[in-house]
């Protein structure tokens, strides 16, 4: 199931002038794309400094910047990271204030867009934050705005970014305003809804429990998560005794009734589907990270891994830096890097000189539907009225006429079932007795209370052990993370950070009351009792394991620890990891080469459950078409050919495998048959990691109901059916796609990792542009739930990546210098630099960079060298 939207533009019109200038005039051409990429080399003057400053570079672009003070710091880092890519920042900022029609112009999904943002009021929350952070980090972040403001003074936008050029052939492009520091806040909120938890999952239950109509299927399709077979990342002796505590657990659901609730959902549905996904969606967003005891590594010291499973774009997601005060103390504290968000100061993953952390969605479920009664201007709850506020916001659209949007809210959260007038299919149960059949739906989030969240991010840029990284885990509102990290002293440690809501244990509810299904917003009971207080949030230090992994997985064993979620990542991922990292210990010492070889793993958890069970399926002696049983000719292996592959693969799902493409196939067929019939459209089976679990506890039922596909009327499937026609169709599709011979198929011919630019990324577009601004495409292994985590949509009919590793880091705490790291494109956010898409292909390969870090180190590396001066 693919449920993304990306903002794209109709541009042909644009795009055709455009191509007849260039065409006609190419030394023009040459002018126009190359005229924004920055000077590096030299000196320069940056108003407002103390002393000077410099910027190296690396052969990669990557930048290492030097001051004496903070507030000079990060007055050139705010810089920089215009100088790199102002316009994936512009348009990151008018995404998050919902002003995203204000820079493209009429565009349908752009207002969609800016009317749900609108509506969650991401920069109001974001201005209400400023005054709650430290004077520390509100000069930091002021300093950074000055920075980036001094290098947009004076350039028009044709010298900021080709975008703009492009953009300027039909619309009104403007000087881009001042970059203000909530501009930098406001993206932490974009962050924060792509990391959500469980929201797909709440609104999924609901829209299945419309077309299935009974509690128990549904959560058939939801399993619990299978502690006997993948571990949670601590265990109950690893965790502090104050952490040890037993979770409320869902209750069994009474007298369930399917409601009139489906034009409330669907159009809530609908209107959170419009938001563009900066940082990517669904099953696929994840991470993997891990960290090793010195005790197990060949320095002696600990070893850290972290590759954060991310949407793909171009340019990507981080900007690798390197930022160092020239004196480290308590007035310049930082000597720091690693992998920052353009348009933030500071480093989000990384280290310093004596601690490295990384960071995995921890997954907890923050978000709730509350289902509201509506009477005009109030809403029911426990048989009174409760009030809903109005307020009016004002759309501007480049070019077209202003738009006046009445956004409401209830005590619950905006309404965004009002957004969009959307009819479709959705419902919940709820009981008999419910105060009203019309309803609204608010959104209950923890990221629309304003927080303390950039205070944690600065705040881990220069912690030193644990204690530090506790103290900046309770700030970490949004999103929650689980942090790894480790010392140059020879610690490593676990820490869950994050604001999680607190919800009653109601026994005999007319829905179950873990935050799994949208609530009752008329019965208080269902309300958030308060937040999990952040000392009793699972942690752990030098587990006698001698290492920690996180990918997602379920934080502790069931029933301790403070409830999280109950949608968990279903932990293949991270059983592989630890399986390999105990397989390196017991035959040696883990070194950094074998931490990136981890990263790299393609073994897929999927063929393990299947394979054996395709294998023993006799292909030759009949299969399904079109309804009807009819006789194979024996003589002609046409059919079992993708079957023979089956049998001598390794179960790798390498990028030149012709098995993988074969399985791959299989797969997605056997969720269409076995479960899309049973979902309403949109809803379809994605092949994530739940439906892998699904799957795994259905294979040894093979007259389960869920095999028959409701497609075929008249004739019910077994498990042997489904799988033998999935077999036979999978041989006939790969045969149009790939041609005849299967052992010349390729799964990274089906599997292709494609950045597209966020704006002029569209297909409509002319190929000059297009291949400009999007990198050719590069095949690739791995896939969903592997530990090289190029995920694809097993219901989208392709089998593109749409999220992957946005980049790879492992640090040597024995030896920083030996640190190695790549990410997903390359330094630039400019489609004219040579540092735009350089490290794609590397990235691609499983290849990964030195990363230099002391200053003897940088020094060397360093291949540009720009001052700033006063």
């Amino acid at each position: 199931m693919s449920r993304r939207r990306l903002v794209r533009l109709s541009l042909i019109t644009v795009a055709a002038v455009v191509v007849v200038a260039l065409v006609a005039v190419m030394v023009t051409a040459v002018i126009v794309v190359r005229r924004p990429l920055p000077e590096v080399a030299g000196e320069q003057e940056l108003p407002g400094l103390d002393a000077d400053v410099t910027v190296t570079r690396d052969e990669r672009g990557v930048p290492t910047i030097t001051a004496t003070t903070s507030q000079d710091l990060f007055r050139a880092q705010g810089y920089v990271a215009a100088q790199d890519r102002f316009f994936e920042m512009d348009y990151r900022r008018h995404v998050t204030s919902g002003r995203l029609s204000e820079l493209v112009g009429e565009n349908k999904d752009a207002l969609a867009a800016d009317k749900v943002i609108r509506t969650f009021g991401w920069r109001r929350v974001a201005e209400q934050e400023w005054g709650l952070l430290e004077q520390s980090t509100r000069d930091a972040l002021q300093a950074y705005a000055d920075g980036v403001n001094a290098y947009l003074d004076g350039r028009d936008p044709g010298a900021i970014a080709v975008e703009y050029s492009v953009l300027g052939v039909q619309l009104n492009v403007s000087t881009p305003a001042e970059w203000d520091p909530v501009d930098s806040l406001a993206w932490l909120k974009a962050m924060a809804w792509d990391l959500r938890g469980n929201y797909d999952a709440e609104l999924e239950r609901a829209a299945s429990f419309s077309s299935i109509g009974d509690v128990a299927r549904v959560d058939e399709l939801f399993p619990a998560y299978p502690q006997d077979l993948n571990l949670p990342i601590l265990t109950a002796a690893d965790l502090p005794v104050s952490a040890v505590q037993q979770t409320s657990a869902a209750t069994t659901p009474l007298d369930l009734d399917s409601a009139d609730l489906q034009d409330a959902m669907a159009s809530a549905a609908a209107a959170l589907d419009a938001v563009p996904h900066l940082m990517g969606d669904g099953e696929g967003v994840g991470s993997n990270s891990w960290v090793v005891s010195g005790d197990l590594t060949e320095s002696g010291s600990p070893l850290l891994a972290n590759d954060p499973h991310l949407g793909i774009s171009a340019p990507g997601i981080w900007e690798q830096i390197g930022l160092r005060c020239d004196d480290v103390s308590a007035q310049c504290p930082y000597d720091v890097s690693g992998f920052a968000f353009a348009g933030m100061p500071g480093v989000v993953i990384g280290h310093n000189a004596e601690l490295a952390w990384g960071l995995t969605n921890l997954g907890a479920d923050v978000t709730d539907f509350f289902l509201e009664r509506v009477d005009e201007n109030t809403t029911r709850l426990d048989g009174a009225q409760a009030p809903i506020t109005e307020r009016i916001e004002v759309i501007h659209v480049n070019g077209g006429d202003d738009i006046r949007l009445t956004v409401r809210e209830s005590v619950h959260g905006p309404l965004v079932s009002d957004v969009l007038d959307l009819m479709g299919v959705g419902s919940a149960p709820v009981p008999e007795d419910a105060p009203a059949r019309r309803f609204a739906v608010a959104l209950g989030w923890t990221a629309l209370q304003p927080g303390r969240t950039m205070d944690a991010v600065l705040a881990m840029n220069v912690a030193k052990d644990a204690a530090d990284i506790q103290a900046a885990a309770a700030l970490f509102d949004v999103p929650s993370q689980n942090i790894v990290f480790a010392t140059t002293d020879g610690h490593i440690g676990y820490q869950a950070p994050g604001r999680i809501p607190v919800r009653a244990d109601i026994p005999g509810g007319p829905v179950p009351s873990d935050g799994t299904w949208p609530r009752p917003g008329w019965d208080s009971r269902y309300e958030w009792q308060g937040f999990v207080d952040p000392a009793a949030m699972p942690r752990a230090l030098d587990p006698v394991e001698g290492f920690i992994v996180t990918a997602n997985q379920a934080v502790t064993p069931a029933g301790v620890g403070p409830f999280l979620t109950e949608d968990w990542d279903y932990g293949y991922r991270a059983q592989r990891i630890r399986e390999l990292l105990t397989d390196a210990t017991t035959d040696g010492k883990v070194s950094v080469a074998d931490m990136g070889r981890i990263q790299m793993d393609q073994h897929s958890p999927y063929a393990d459950v299947l394979v054996p069970v395709l294998l023993s399926l006799d292909i030759e002696d009949t299969f399904f078409d079109d309804g009807q049983d009819l006789p194979l000719d024996v003589e002609d292996s046409f059919y079992d050919d993708g079957q023979e592959l089956l049998r001598t693969w390794d179960r790798v799902q390498s990028e030149d495998s012709a098995a993988a493409a074969y399985f791959a196939a299989v797969w997605a067929d056997i969720l269409a048959a076995a479960f899309a019939d049973d979902l309403p459209d949109d809803y379809g089976p994605s092949g994530g990691s739940r439906w892998l679990e699904v799957v795994r506890r259905l294979i040894d039922e093979p007259a389960s109901p869920w095999w028959d596909d409701k497609s075929t009327p008249g004739v019910v499937e077994g498990r042997d059916q489904v799988l033998t026609r999935a077999m036979v169709a999978a041989r006939r599709e790969l045969t149009a796609a790939l041609g005849r011979e299967a052992t010349d198929w390729r799964w990274g011919q089906l599997h292709p990792a494609a950045p597209e630019h966020p704006v002029l990324g569209g297909t409509s577009l002319p190929g000059l542009i297009r291949n400009l601004v999007n990198p050719d495409p590069v095949a690739v292994g791995g896939g969903s739930s592997i530990v090289d985590a190029t995920a694809w949509d097993a219901s989208s009919g392709s089998f593109a990546v749409t999220a992957a590793p946005s980049m790879r880091m492992v640090v040597d705490l024995g030896d920083l210098d030996a640190s190695t790291w790549v990410t997903l494109t390359g330094a630039s956010g400019h489609p004219a630099s040579v540092h735009y898409s350089d490290q794609l292909g590397p990235w691609s390969r499983g290849e990964t960079f030195p990363w230099p870090f002391t200053q003897a180190a940088t020094e060397a590396d360093a291949r540009d060298r720009l001052t700033f001066t006063p």
